[in-house]
């Protein structure tokens, strides 16, 4: 079967969306609670302390019914000190149960949001190159520390807050009602226009709260490209500081306009909603005392302090819920584009059988390999590789050159599997490379490109993250097979030298030797070589090239060169022109041939280029 590659798109949502164009709500709650599903014996837990403290306050005001109708009026003070003893005794039991609710449920939240952190760094580690190469870096980071760490009041308390309020609201209007349905009836009058508001809210803050993060994501990869190492030497160099300062000056200044409309969101109607709760104890006393006047049944005095205690102990509540229904719609945005992550579609995956090999030999072969970066080929109607075959054997050495565009880098791609093939196969000792699993082609394939990345860690550390178990021996050796040892050594740290942001603490010849020598301590049987010396001086690529000589010595190598000066004593060059194979042979067969790769080497042979080749006889 022949797997398919396409550039990173934004995939299909997998719920079925609104009119608005989102997932419908109900799949997407039903997700959000998903995530809670592992923890649900910890909530159990906090759902009974829960209960129990919401009985435990439904007590209190009965006790002071009983303080005020009984107690005080009869003149017994033992009851009146059991009374208040009681009382006491609530706000402590509350206290106590508040505090591990808190604890149990803050862990809980914790611990869902480490899990959706890690679920979305590994989804992106098993995207494919294509993702990256279109998507902002500072737009992944946003996911992972803006959207996650927004929504952490939402994962560690809210759960717990619509637990507790939705039993407190049960348990008070159950007790209200036992008090006098009449005044219950009055107090809940209003409670669905309240409920009504909040829903309104609710949506406003959500649609504002997605253009809220997706502006921290525009400034993020601001920040993450202006303030690099890179961006810092270009934006000075060009003279462009001001102008830099001023573009974030005005993402930051849109920024502050979604954080002022984002709190005040609602803020009339919910203020709205507190006046009115805060005016209903006096419409309670007016509607007890109306009436009484108007010769209806009389309310006690305790009875109605008991019953306006219950009142504000529910409206707390009710309040909570409608402002935690407000947070949870506004968290929608948040979980929405989380789980636009965790939803990417992976192209490149292990197959459900994979094979192993313990020990790689090294040979390659490309077997009728067609490969476009998307199914319809690329802009001008053509694939970027059309039925390469090639074999380089075990220990062999392969070099592909050719003009910018021919496909020399896609091709050493497919090795490592960084794409796969749209059509034929990549073999490596004669297994299919979509077969092999992950750990087999990591050991078996070695990289070195002309970008070298480095680890703002120390020289040891950059070398350990190919081989971590590597003793000192270990890196000294492969440091001086690269050519590296003598300078790591003349440094005041030694390999304990921090090598800086990307490396810039060294030069680029001192950078590729590193890679080189993390590559030697890996030891992979296959290496390929991506015009690691093309952005070199010619007399830094000799110190390199002796090293990259070291590193090939006994293994399959395919390098990709721009500079032919070090491809002449490769087994055989291969000579790409608009992703075909146009020439093959070794440097003396391919002179004599007077083809595209004569002309090649009669153009590095000009003044002016680096290369100095022999002068080409026909």
């Amino acid at each position: 079967m022949k797997p398919e590659v396409s550039t990173w798109t934004p995939p299909p949502r997998p719920d079925r969306p609104d009119r608005s164009g989102q997932p419908e709500q109900p799949a997407q709650l039903r997700r959000i609670f998903g995530l809670f599903r592992p923890y649900r014996g910890r909530l159990a837990i906090v759902g009974l302390l829960v209960g129990a403290s919401s009985l435990v306050s439904v007590a209190s005001p009965f006790l002071l019914r009983e303080i005020l109708d009984t107690a005080i009026p009869q003149g017994r003070t033992g009851l009146l000190s059991l009374l208040a003893l009681g009382m006491i005794a609530t706000a402590v039991v509350n206290s106590v149960f508040g505090v591990l609710q808190t604890l149990i449920s803050t862990t809980v939240g914790q611990r869902v949001m480490h899990d959706l952190r890690t679920g979305v760094y590994s989804q992106l580690q098993r995207m494919p190159l294509a993702f990256f190469t279109r998507t902002r870096t500072g737009e992944v980071q946003s996911r992972i520390a803006n959207d996650i760490g927004g929504m952490q009041a939402t994962v560690t308390s809210t759960a717990t807050s619509l637990v507790s309020n939705l039993t407190a609201v049960v348990a008070s209007v159950v007790a209200m009602l036992a008090l006098d349905w009449r005044l219950t009836a009055v107090s809940l009058l209003l409670l669905p226009l309240f409920v009504w508001m909040s829903r309104i809210v609710g949506r406003e803050r959500k649609k504002i709260t997605t253009d809220r993060q997706r502006q921290m994501a525009t400034m993020a990869a601001t920040i993450t490209e202006s303030l690099s190492v890179s961006g810092i030497l270009l934006g000075r160099t060009m003279g462009r500081a001001d102008s830099l300062t001023k573009s974030f000056a005005d993402e930051s200044e849109r920024l502050v306009d979604l954080e002022v409309r984002s709190n005040m969101a609602g803020r009339w109607r919910m203020s709205t909603i507190g006046i009115v709760m805060a005016a209903m104890p006096a419409v309670i006393y007016w509607a007890a005392g109306f009436a009484m006047g108007a010769g209806g049944t009389a309310v006690s005095i305790g009875t109605l302090v008991a019953f306006v205690s219950l009142q504000q102990g529910l409206f707390r509540p009710a309040v909570s819920l409608l402002s935690t229904g407000v947070q949870m719609q506004t968290s929608l945005a948040l979980f929405q584009r989380i789980f636009e992550y965790l939803d990417l579609p992976v192209d490149i995956t292990e197959p459900e059988r994979p094979v192993r090999i313990d020990t790689v030999r090294g040979e390659v072969r490309f077997d009728g390999v067609d490969f476009s970066y998307d199914d319809k080929g690329d802009t001008a109607g053509q694939a970027t590789l059309r039925g390469i075959d090639l074999t380089v054997p075990s220990g062999g050495s392969l070099a592909v050159v050719g003009p910018t565009g021919s496909g020399k880098s896609t091709l050493s791609y497919l090795v490592p599997r960084l794409y796969d093939v749209t059509g034929g196969r990549v073999l490596l000792d004669g297994v299919d490379v979509r077969e092999l699993d992950f750990d087999t082609l990591a050991r078996a394939v070695g990289v070195v490109s002309q970008e070298t990345y480095l680890f703002h860690a120390s020289v040891a550390e950059n070398l350990r993250f190919a081989k971590p178990t590597a003793t000192d021996e270990e890196m000294e050796t492969a440091a001086r097979a690269a050519q590296i040892h003598d300078h790591i050594v003349s440094l005041p740290d030694g390999y304990d030298t921090l090598v800086g942001e990307r490396g810039y603490r060294f030069s680029g010849g001192e950078k590729q030797r590193l890679a080189i020598a993390r590559t030697i301590l890996r030891d992979p049987p296959v290496l390929i070589l991506d015009e690691a010396t093309s952005a070199l001086d010619t007399r830094t690529e000799r110190a390199v090239q002796q090293a990259i000589d070291a590193l090939s010595r006994g293994r399959t190598t395919i390098t990709i060169a721009h500079r032919l000066s070090t491809v002449r004593d490769a087994d055989q060059i291969v000579v790409l022109d608009k992703g075909r194979v146009a020439e093959r042979g070794t440097h003396d067969e391919l002179l004599r041939q007077d083809g595209r790769y004569a002309a090649l080497v009669r153009r590095d042979s000009l003044p002016g280029h680096a290369d100095e080749l022999a002068p080409v006889t026909t």
